[in-house]
């Protein structure tokens, strides 16, 4: 992409202003995703601005999605590398090593993006697009693109997610467990590295993903990032859309391997300690006034109930308006067993983390 770079002159302090080469690599990292990868493969094939190229990382898969994967690169500027045993980590790293771009844009495999979703993400490093006639003139003189950027500008550009959930359970589980957007504070916000945008710069200062760590990469690399000084910025409606886990054998696995990459990185103590003192102490004491003073009982359950289900059913009623009757029952009846599920994987996977990590003495 040929993109407008800003300066000053030093001269006489005024903006000054031209045309570079600046290009986009979207980078993604897979494992047995050929059923998923054709709805993420055409989401980027329909970008209103197009990545100059994509790399792929496939860490080792078994089904055919290299076969699905080669068949795009018939049609996408794709870059295919195999890394079998790669972790998360590992293969974005290698990702963006190959990558020739010096904006990097990352999701990853089981997404739909919407159409601006790279646009949306690029702009905010420079402040926009070229001009659509500018734009074709500089096409017509065989320099490819349209965007503009600004080296004092941001470094990271913090996407968005959504869940696209199909019936009561996987509905149950976006509310209660992922934020809509009125609940985020962009200034306080960490990207997930299925929607973000960053410089390759920045991404070489910090040393990259961190390779020693399987789960909650991104959020250290968003703190390596916060660290460096790095300036961040929150663009909604670049927005990755993806199903939740379909059902709660696989949603407890993945918060049990969540919790265990908090214990193994040191993330959350207080969050998770709050955890252990709700259920292994406040619970069994209220149980106890319970059976001892059942009428007192009653204001602590009303307020337990509220701080622990308040938000999720706030998130879950819009998002019934279009159900049957009993799959909106029975998806409000799977918010509180989610909670409590979700709560005991973690409980079960955090100290695993902990262990690992002064086995291995880290943090």
């Amino acid at each position: 992409m040929t993109v407008r770079e800003y300066t000053t002159d030093s001269r006489n302090g005024q903006g000054l202003c031209y045309n570079i080469a600046v290009t986009v690599s979207l980078i993604i990292t897979v494992r047995n995703e050929a059923k998923s990868l054709p709805r993420l493969l055409d989401s980027i094939a329909a970008q209103t601005h197009a990545p100059d190229e994509i790399v792929i990382v496939d860490g080792g898969s078994t089904d055919a999605t290299l076969a699905v994967l080669r068949e795009a690169a018939t049609r996408l500027p794709l870059k295919i590398i195999s890394r079998p045993g790669a972790n998360i980590s590992q293969g974005r790293n290698t990702a963006i090593r190959a990558a020739r771009g010096d904006i990097i844009c990352s999701t990853d495999a089981g997404v739909r993006l919407d159409l601006c979703w790279v646009e949306e993400l690029v702009k905010p490093f420079g402040g926009g697009l070229l001009p659509k006639d500018e734009s074709r003139r500089m096409k017509d003189e065989k320099e490819s693109s349209s965007f503009i950027l600004h080296p004092s500008a941001f470094a990271v550009v913090s996407g968005f997610f959504i869940p696209d959930p199909h019936g009561a359970f996987e509905t149950a589980l976006a509310a209660t467990t992922l934020p809509a957007l009125a609940d985020i504070v962009p200034e306080k916000f960490l990207p997930s590295s299925r929607s973000i945008a960053f410089r390759k710069t920045a991404w070489e200062q910090v040393n990259g993903y961190p390779e020693w760590l399987d789960y909650c990469e991104d959020l250290i690399f968003d703190f390596a990032l916060r660290g460096a000084n790095f300036r961040f910025v929150f663009a909604p409606r670049a927005i990755a859309h993806f199903r939740p886990r379909h059902s709660l054998r696989p949603f407890c696995k993945q918060y049990y391997h969540y919790a265990r990459g908090d214990g193994k990185a040191n993330l959350f103590f207080k969050r998770h300690l709050v955890r252990y003192g709700t259920y292994l102490i406040a619970l069994p004491l209220v149980i106890g006034l319970t059976v001892a003073a059942p009428l007192w009982s009653i204001p602590l359950w009303l307020f337990a109930a509220a701080f622990m289900f308040y938000t999720p059913y706030k998130r879950l009623l819009p998002m019934l308006r279009a159900f049957a009757l009993l799959d909106r029952l029975c998806a409000l009846v799977w918010v509180p067993l989610i909670r409590v599920a979700g709560d005991i994987a973690k409980m079960i996977g955090y100290p695993v983390g902990v262990a690992w990590r002064i086995r291995n003495r880290r943090g």
